[in-house]
């Protein structure tokens, strides 16, 4: 059995990614995390439902219509920690940057407390009715996001593994799961799942087509899908069902074709002095568009292009630089044209003559940045935005921010400074998203005018003769919302932590061990000293709510400063209030008689205690991890360094009228030519002042809640679409499924136009195939978002029963942990179903007993439409009679069943003591004489150099071709017809 329910993004316009498989014996497995730029909770609450029941998680992409709403469900459902997570080391790297960088940039994905569940709570306790009630929940910090992304377990491409259930999942009965390579983004995923009979194939957003940084997705075999062939490779060949996305881009262009327009458009805007803004995301296609541009500024500042030379690049995004040093470690997931690219830099680095010019010093790679610039704070973005004020020469500007819907991150923040001028230009890489609840976004409405073309055209020409066109923003209005974090105050925070209280005692009965997802261990003293002290039950269960309410008040007043009653402290006042040193425990109860010292509970493993390696640091060690050097060395002309040891690269402390960049420490004045070389190609030109500015906005600490202002802005600026989006074709579909040639075919992740045409397509392309007239020879699906489509395999199972002389002769074959067995029998009427026949309906319908229920008793009866009638008879299979069973043997062919792995039989040649290695992709060679090939279609083919057989070292070479055949035919079942 074999169920399909898209969860989000089917006949929808919105991008988010979520699905649940359902497997026969109740296994369920849920692919992809997603969300969109709304972050409506209301989304989740299905997949909120179903994580109870859930088997196993996998994820394809590290975007955020894939893995958004990982983090927050880790945070908010009790259970979801405990499911195991499968994915590629990129996903989960990547994916990890994306999300802490969408909590850092907007308080939306935090989300709100929804308003019914404040409106009980605010009845129940004080009858306070709150005026506006968008308050947000704990966002998850930086350290759990890391711990949460921890949990995933990674897996390489081709490497078939059968995952661990989830301690509520029942038994997964051999299911294997393989990864292989999708392109669209690095780390990107194929999914193939085999579960007994069921053979299916996961594959939203991939793309065929190789790119400058992405090789193409595996259909067709060749590593990473850079090199294919022209059959699909057998893993991924006639599956019984194949998932498969929709959204396909309006218009295609080759590579070059495509990158050209891109630059095209970037030589204008720059060449009358104007600011490009490109919105990308911030893990994924960022690498694309970040490789592309920074060679292009290599080539045309080689060639001394003015406008390239004179102009500025920047790469804006919270925790980017993470992102790109990510990226080169990753460098052998990526095209071998990148794997080529680094090595050749690597040997020229390593030439005693340096480099083939002359010169000296580390060799760029793929991602080592000369020109690229990568800003992290918003300081920074209003510096170099400003900066045209100040310089009388206006520069050209290229700008690549977080997010591509410009509904959160820098991108928004940029747009607003460069709206207004006509001179300035947008490029939108990928056609956006549309959310039915929440309206159209910036992207979208910035895309919905670029097709409509209101207020004129400028069309130009690229230098290879393609057209590519421009659209005037013509004055028009866009409404800018923004997002704001308030503190909670008053009557508001009290029905927050009433609120709080009640989901912390919820979840402690979902969860064992009482661990919490909502609130910190920042009232550990509380809870320690509660946990300790029980001098009298009766006290405990008086002030029990009263406590619950305390520790979670005191847990979020060590985050904000919130004004707390002396009697709400209690004995907590001797720690938590300056210049109390007394407290009287007379006529007191419980915790309250006793001085809070918490007894922290040490933590063993199997090796014994765990040490923490941040307690041994030595002082200047501790000061290099806080990042505490450099601000101690810039106040020191204030005296705060006075009697403090210095390091020996550290300079003395300017003179008192010393300004600028001279108070910053000279950490690299001692380093060679080659270490500051290597050291400004990591992240692009550094050095300069924008270094040394920090953002003034804190961050509001504690309960918050969110705040929406609305601005109109005036656009002046054109707008143009080059497409980055790195989706696969119609074309590329056309071509490929009816090689895939699967049995039931379900279209996801695309808008209701664009799935109803394609599934009209494909069942002409596999009925065609199929040599059948008829469009319904093949199932296509295209489900609704919560409707469960039922895609398992067709098959016809009968029961019979064996007869005891034909067991005896069965002679059991083990395959990969599976017993096969070779049959021929003769299929007779049982006795009952022989005297059955001879019976009369008046026999029959004695049988007949009137009934209401509809169940099967232990006499083998079971009901059909209120009636209950005898089950139909089993028929038993009993050995061939004499006369038939040399007829039978000489007509059936023997069959071998199984899948033979080259390295299973490296380790069986190894093991008999011959000597066996890989040569080459897919080429075993055993004792220099024998090779052995498996093709992409499965098939095995031996060649040998023809020695002899006789005897004489030759001869005993000669005999590795049958040793050989024999270790594999050992590793398959030989299914004979006898």
């Amino acid at each position: 059995m074999f169920t399909f329910c898209p969860l989000q993004g089917a006949l929808s316009e919105s991008t988010a990614s979520q699905s649940l498989l359902e497997l026969d014996g109740g296994v369920k497995v849920l692919i992809d995390v997603g969300w969109d730029e709304t972050f409506n909770v209301e989304k989740l609450r299905e997949l909120e439902k179903q994580v109870p029941t859930l088997s196993l998680i996998l994820l394809t992409h590290s975007t955020v219509p894939h893995l958004a709403a990982y983090a927050h469900c880790c945070k908010n459902f009790p259970l979801f920690t405990r499911i195991p997570v499968y994915a590629t080391r990129p996903v989960i790297d990547l994916g990890r940057t994306l999300t802490q960088s969408l909590y850092a940039s907007t308080p939306l994905a935090a989300t709100t407390i929804s308003s019914t569940s404040l409106a009980e709570i605010s009845y129940s306790y004080s009858q306070t009715q709150v005026s506006d009630n968008r308050f947000l929940l704990q966002a998850p910090t930086s350290e759990e996001i890391t711990r949460y992304f921890s949990l995933i377990q990674p897996l390489k491409y081709s490497q078939p593994h059968q995952p661990l259930p989830s301690p509520f999942s029942p038994p997964l009965n051999g299911l294997t799961i393989t990864a292989y390579n999708s392109g669209h983004t690095l780390g990107g995923t194929i999914w193939h799942i085999q579960h007994g009979l069921e053979s299916i194939v996961y594959a939203v957003d991939w793309n065929q087509a190789r790119e400058n940084v992405f090789a193409g997705a595996a259909w067709l075999g060749g590593g990473h899908g850079g090199v294919g062939g022209t059959e699909v490779i057998e893993q991924l060949r006639k599956p019984t069902a194949l998932v498969c996305s929709s959204r396909t881009p309006e218009t295609t262009l080759a590579r070059t074709r495509r990158d050209e327009q891109l630059l095209e458009s970037l030589k204008l805007c720059i060449g009358r002095g104007g600011t490009v803004l490109i919105p990308v995301d911030s893990s994924a296609r960022v690498l694309e568009l970040a490789y592309l541009l920074e060679h292009a500024w290599r080539t045309e500042v080689a060639k001394d292009n003015g406008s390239f030379k004179t102009s500025k690049l920047y790469l804006a995004g919270r925790n980017i630089s993470s992102t790109m040093r990510l990226a080169r470690s990753m460098l052998e997931w990526m095209d071998d044209g990148i794997v080529r690219e680094f090595e050749a830099a690597a040997d020229v680095s390593r030439r005693p003559n340096g480099k083939p010019d002359g010169g000296k010093g580390k060799e760029a790679g793929p991602f080592d940045f000369k020109y690229l610039r990568l800003l992290e704070r918003k300081a920074q973005i209003e510096r170099i935005l400003g900066s045209e004020a100040e310089d009388s020469e206006t520069r050209g500007k290229v700008i690549l921010a977080s997010d591509s819907s410009l509904e959160w991150g820098f991108s928004k923040d940029i747009l607003k400074a460069i709206a207004s001028d006509a001179r300035n230009l947008v490029i939108l890489t990928e056609r956006p998203s549309l959310s039915a609840d929440a309206g159209l976004s910036i992207a979208r409405t910035l895309w919905d005018w670029w097709k409509e073309r209101r207020d004129g055209v400028a069309a130009e020409q690229t230098t290879s003769g393609d057209t590519f066109e421009q659209v005037y923003g013509g004055g028009r209005e866009l409404e800018v919302a923004h997002a704001k974090r308030e503190p909670l105050q008053g009557n508001e925070l009290s029905v927050y932590q009433q609120w709080l209280a009640t989901q912390r005692q919820l979840q402690a009965t979902l969860q064992t061990g009482g661990a919490t997802a909502l609130e910190s261990s920042a009232d550990a003293v509380d809870d320690a000293s509660s946990e300790s002290s029980s001098d009298s039950d009766e006290s405990e269960t008086e002030q029990q709510g009263k406590a619950l309410n305390v520790s979670t008040t005191m847990g979020q007043a060590s985050r904000k400063k919130v004004v707390l009653k002396d009697e709400d402290l209690g004995i907590t006042i001797l720690l938590k209030k300056k210049g109390v040193y007394d407290f009287d425990v007379r006529g007191k109860k419980g915790r309250e008689r006793m001085f809070p010292v918490a007894v922290r509970r040490r933590r063993n493993d199997e090796f014994g205690e765990l040490i923490r390696p941040e307690d041994f640091l030595r002082a200047e060690e501790r000061e290099d991890v806080d990042g505490h050097e450099a601000g101690n060395a810039a106040k020191g002309e204030h005296g705060d360094n006075l009697g403090k040891k210095r390091k020996w690269d550290d300079v003395g402390a300017p003179g008192k009228g010393a300004t600028g960049a001279n108070r910053r420490p000279q950490f690299t004045r001692h380093l060679s030519a080659d270490h500051l070389e290597a050291a400004a190609l990591q992240d692009g030109p550094g050095g300069d002042e924008l270094d040394d500015l920090e953002d003034e906005e804190e961050a509001v600490a504690g309960p918050s809640k969110l705040a929406m202002s609305k601005e109109a802005i005036t656009v002046n600026m054109r707008i143009a679409f080059v497409d980055f989006s790195g989706l696969h074709d119609k074309r590329s579909l056309s071509m490929l499924i009816p090689l895939i040639q699967p049995r039931k075919l379900i279209l996801v992740a695309g808008n209701q136009e664009e799935t109803f045409s394609l599934a009209a397509d494909c069942k002409k392309l596999l009925s065609a195939q199929l040599g059948s007239t008829a469009e319904n020879a093949v199932d296509v699906f295209t489900p609704e978002i919560g409707v469960s489509v039922d895609a398992s395999v067709d098959t016809n199972a009968w029961i019979v029963k064996l007869a005891d002389p034909l067991v005896k002769r069965l002679k059991w074959q083990n395959v990969r942990g599976l017993g096969i067995v070779t049959i021929t029998g003769l299929l007779v009427r049982s006795q009952s179903e022989g005297q059955d026949n001879a019976a009369g309906d008046e026999e029959g319908a004695n049988k007949r007993l009137k009934t209401d229920t509809a169940s099967v008793d232990g006499a083998g009866l079971k009901s059909t439409g209120g009636s209950l009638v005898s089950a139909a008879p089993v028929p038993t299979l009993d050995v061939l009679p004499i006369n038939l069973a040399s007829a039978v043997r000489s007509a059936a062919q023997p069959l071998h069943v199984g899948d033979l792995r080259l390295a299973d039989l490296r380790r069986a040649m190894q093991s008999s003591g011959h000597t066996a290695e890989f040569r080459g992709q897919g080429t075993l060679l055993v004792d220099g004489s024998v090779v052995v090939r498996k093709t992409a279609t499965g098939r095995i083919e031996l060649e040998s150099i023809g020695l002899p057989v006789g005897s004489g070292p030759a001869a005993a070479m000669g005999g590795t071709f049958y040793e050989v055949k024999r270790k594999i035919y050992e590793g398959l079942a030989v299914v004979a017809g006898a």
